[in-house]
């Protein structure tokens, strides 16, 4: 690019929202991006990334990542073209993926974006099925609870973009039976036909428990937990002993403005030994090489089917987010910006 800088917008957080969150929280601002120095890219986005995680990062409290800053442009997973470089690692006309997302352009250091390969598959499929929440549900299923030939397993949130690639990859792994919960037929319907679960709960059509017990009359051996809540609750009830679960996020509590009690049958961890872990995906990202090697065989032969909602747009990326976080995506939610 011959000009020193380029026009560029932007979302900032305006206000920390208490419950949930609205276009308020959002301030839209145009900025200018200067050229990349030594050892930078700039990239234009291309496809942007939506997660019910980011809610959390609206908070002013410590985790597993800070907080976003008030003032300060929010981040998050992107792919884009490199427009310019001073970096021969990363040259101009190369895909990446990167983590300034939420702004058109992006100038980073060139060891922050990773070159991705578009002849293995499409470059949206690296921030889903060959992104972070791809490689989230494979390490739920093979590393935090370990799916074994023969198990039954239940993966809450199963239209969405970590639960549907869950279920896929415990049946890749063997399991006889694979549950899944979403909210309405229609994703139920998709739950079971498209991503190939065997059977789906509606949860909003009656008690997760009482539905799963019906499912599942012998117990269930590995639960992934997307939800929390009264599915968390259910899949303890459900567990045979030495049971396992993955617990990699609860999002019916994320615009939670109150202390959210806990399932009330967690004695039950006790007397079936079952093993609850946590996980957060940042901790394992040199698995990325290993999972991606599998993944793109998965989907290149139809093993792994994905889906995605993409809203059309940068100007509508809180739109986007808003719909991720009450439901409104089959598979990723993504933004697209070059439309």
């Amino acid at each position: 690019m011959s000009d020193h800088t380029v026009t560029s917008r932007e979302f900032r957080l305006a206000s920390r929202p208490a419950g949930e969150p609205g276009p308020e929280n959002f301030e839209l601002a145009t900025v200018d991006v200067p050229e990349p120095g030594e050892g930078q890219v700039l990239v234009r986005n291309t496809w942007m990334s939506v997660d019910p995680y980011m809610r959390g990062r609206m908070n002013d409290t410590k985790s597993y990542i800070a907080p976003f800053e008030l003032g300060a442009p929010l981040t998050g997973a992107a792919i884009g073209e490199v427009v310019a470089s001073r970096a021969e690692a990363v040259p101009v006309g190369a895909t990446v993926s990167h983590f300034l997302g939420w702004r058109e352009y992006a100038l980073l250091d060139a060891a922050s974006a990773t070159v991705v390969d578009t002849g293995v598959a499409r470059p949206q499929d690296y921030l889903g099925a060959l992104g972070s929440t791809g490689l989230t549900a494979y390490l739920a299923v093979t590393m935090i609870a370990p799916v074994r030939k023969g198990d039954v397993v239940f993966v809450s949130g199963a239209a969405g973009a970590v639960g549907s690639v869950a279920g896929q990859i415990a049946r890749i792994l063997g399991a006889a039976k694979v549950i899944g919960s979403a909210g309405g037929p229609e994703k139920g319907r998709k739950v079971v036909e498209t991503f190939g679960f065997d059977a789906a709960i509606d949860y909003r059509a009656g008690s997760v428990a009482d539905q799963l017990a019906v499912l599942a009359p012998d117990g269930i051996d590995v639960y992934v937990d997307n939800v929390g809540g009264d599915h968390l609750e259910a899949a303890i009830g459900a567990l045979n002993d030495f049971g396992k679960a993955a617990l990699i996020g609860a999002i019916s509590v994320y615009n939670a403005t109150e202390p959210v009690p806990g399932p009330t049958n967690l004695y039950h961890v006790v007397t079936k030994r079952l093993t609850l872990s946590g996980m957060i995906v940042s901790d394992h990202l040199d698995r990325f090489p290993e999972y991606i090697a599998k993944a793109a065989g998965w989907l290149a032969d139809g093993s792994l089917r994905t889906e995605e909602t993409v809203v059309e747009g940068f100007e509508r990326a809180p739109e986007a987010f808003f719909g991720v976080l009450s439901g409104a995506n089959t598979g990723k939610m993504l933004v697209r910006l070059d439309s």
